[in-house]
């Protein structure tokens, strides 16, 4: 019998990745870990670029989640040359970054973590996908998904210049401002996302709440670990996506810290493990004490959970009611279901569909005003927003002439990599037991990291890169010439 099973590649993420699993004399799990073998190199491509030039840069880190880096890297900027944006501008940047967190958890839900749960754990892997999703709820929702998706997506496009890699965020502002005419055409895109949105949840509620066996896994020690809770919160502590202080609670709720993002490297270390090129960030304060539970250990959770377990709440209304039905469901704050990560994440997707619609409802959104100047010497700044996928944090220093120095990215899906790890190798010991492997019971220990969203994308990146790449060269008459390979 075979003491090592190697998951490759994992599936239904963003990046690169694989689990191994350790199998004892019984057959029974050892050990799993996920192993990213990719080197991160971002920070090292930003030094002796213009600060300005890094809003444009780190998007680059990656297609799916490009907006959030813009974004961040936008509010690093803000803080080296010490300048705010005005009111109009920081309007303009959140309805950008709440139509980008809406498409964006409505994609990881349908297409990436859904299918899971739409179609079954344990169901044939070629239909865990959205085809699958689409053959369970019919064809209409499938249309649905892809128009909310694209009329958010055309609100990025249209304000941040570019879909994919945004390239409006300036320091003090925007580049480009709103029309009325423009306005009122998102809105009802907003109407109609704060509908979908809602939809998206009595989907959940009809497929995963109403079913014994989906709910009973939700609830279940498999998919459990009880950690700390990091994330942005807004001066009533409600969940904030682009600003506010991050607060953190301890595995039994209470607040333990609440910091600028200019602190963050007095309360965040990070731990290196031989095995992985993704680094493990921990509370300062508590100590890494390994991939442990409990208050003991400096392990903490971001992303959608985590950020309703460090609040007091949702930002607007109807995202609130849903809010309050989790934890009552699920027996009161804080959850440590990784499982719930999903339903969190659709109740955030309607506090951002809310969001969309309040901005818009404000015609202050079309005034001219989109930026303050910079006029300070620039010297160095943190900016921290809540991606998709947790918080996430860029840290610049440059010198007198604005030229990059030093760079340091803790990226969302690293803040998770610890309980990522944990969360795999718990599921992988409840369900692989005496050596008895199946795809399903496989798929059942991919299920543990896919609540998280993980962009290992962002979080590693290839240098030089070992992609397969192959050239075919054609002539006129379509006739292969020559092939090429790396």
């Amino acid at each position: 019998m075979s003491k090592r099973i190697t998951i490759d590649p994992i599936t239904r993420l963003e990046g690169h990745g694989k689990i191994e699993i350790f199998l004892d004399d019984k057959g029974d799990v050892d050990r799993a870990i996920l192993q990213i073998p990719e080197l991160r190199g971002f920070e090292q491509f930003a030094v002796g670029r213009p600060v300005e030039e890094m809003p444009r840069i780190t998007p680059r880190i990656c297609g799916v989640c490009p907006t959030t880096h813009h974004m961040c890297s936008t509010k690093a900027n803000d803080a080296v040359f010490n300048v705010k944006p005005t009111p109009t501008a920081e309007k303009i940047r959140r309805l950008i970054y709440n139509a980008f967190q809406f498409e964006d958890h409505t994609l990881h839900f349908f297409f990436l973590g859904g299918p899971d749960f739409v179609v079954g754990p344990t169901a044939p892997a070629a239909d865990r996908n959205i085809l699958g999703v689409i053959g369970v709820v019919g064809l209409e929702v499938g249309g649905k998904v892809i128009q909310a998706r694209r009329e958010a997506r055309d609100i990025i496009n249209y304000l941040g210049g570019k879909v994919i890699h945004p390239i409006c965020g300036i320091a003090g502002g925007v580049s480009k401002g709103l029309d009325e005419e423009h306005r009122v055409e998102f809105l009802k895109t907003a109407n109609s996302s704060v509908e979908f949105a809602q939809f998206a949840l009595q989907i959940f509620d009809d497929v995963v709440l109403k079913n014994k066996e989906y709910v009973d896994l939700v609830v279940g020690d498999a998919y459990k670990i009880v950690t700390y809770y990091m994330g942005l919160v807004d001066d009533n502590n409600k969940v904030d996506f682009y600003d506010g202080k991050v607060r953190v609670v301890d595995p039994e709720g209470n607040e333990f810290c609440k910091f600028s993002p200019s602190e963050y490297l007095e309360h965040i270390s990070e731990h290196v493990e031989s095995w992985s090129y993704v680094k493990f960030p921990f509370l300062k304060k508590v100590g890494w004490k390994g991939f442990t539970e409990g208050k003991e250990s400096g392990v903490f959770r971001v992303a959608p959970l985590a950020r309703l377990n460090a609040s007091d709440g949702m930002a607007t209304p109807l995202a609130q009611e849903h809010y309050e039905k989790m934890y009552e469901t699920l027996g009161g704050k804080p959850v440590h279901n990784t499982l719930a990560y999903h339903w969190a994440r659709l109740i955030e997707t309607l506090q951002a569909a809310e969001a969309m619609k309040d901005l818009l409802e404000d015609k202050t959104i079309t005034d001219p005003d989109i930026r303050n100047l910079p006029t300070e010497t620039p010297n160095e700044g943190v900016g921290i927003v809540e991606a998709p996928r947790g918080t996430l944090i860029h840290h610049y220093k440059t010198d007198s002439r604005g030229i990059m120095v030093e760079a340091n990215l803790i990226v969302a899906t690293v803040n998770n990599a610890a309980a990522i790890n944990m969360s795999i190798e718990k599921a992988a010991k409840a369900f692989i037991k005496g050596g008895n492997v199946s795809e399903g019971l496989l798929n059942m220990t991919e299920m543990a990291f896919r609540p998280y969203d993980p962009c290992h994308a962002c979080g590693t990146h290839c240098l030089p890169g070992d992609m397969p790449l192959e050239l075919k060269i054609y002539d006129y008459n379509g006739e292969l010439v020559e092939k090429l390979k790396r």
